[in-house]
């Protein structure tokens, strides 16, 4: 079953943004997304700096750092509707310290981000955990990626 997504991909400004942008095109975007949805849905990506990161985060989480994504969800059924916002200079640090490319990070982390807009949850329990994370794997090896854990 193909579900709608309506996708806008936005990008602040940030040093190597336009390596980011290049590798982040919207029709790779979505199709790393769309996987993970139950439910047509209206989602906007933010690749950010470090300084407006952890601005979101200290105003919506109270947590004085820049993370790798910060998901905001409006809707979740019958439509989704979200906002998720990554930092491309703490996704470009974490996948060199993980060992992974860009791509596979990115890929991991909108699909995470995606599962958190339909109300999955890794920090709430370690059962809840273990479901996302292994709807993760699942979804990536379905993409061509390895498990990200």
């Amino acid at each position: 079953m193909h579900l709608t997504l309506d996708l806008v991909l936005q990008f602040g400004r940030f040093p190597n943004a336009a390596s980011h942008r290049t590798l982040l095109r919207k029709p790779r975007v979505a199709a790393w997304i769309e996987p993970a949805l139950k439910h047509p849905a209206e989602i906007a990506v933010r690749i950010v700096g470090e300084e407006e990161a952890r601005a979101l985060n200290l105003q919506y989480r109270g947590r004085d750092y820049a993370t790798n994504v910060l998901t905001f969800d409006y809707a979740r059924d019958p439509w989704v509707e979200a906002d998720l916002v990554l930092c491309g200079p703490v996704v470009e640090r974490e996948a060199r310290e993980q060992g992974k490319t860009l791509e596979e990070h990115y890929a991991h982390l909108l699909v995470h981000g995606a599962l958190h807009a339909q109300g999955y949850d890794h920090e709430t329990s370690e059962r809840d955990a273990l479901e996302m994370e292994t709807l993760e794997i699942l979804l990536l090896g379905s993409l061509g990626f390895a498990n990200p854990y």
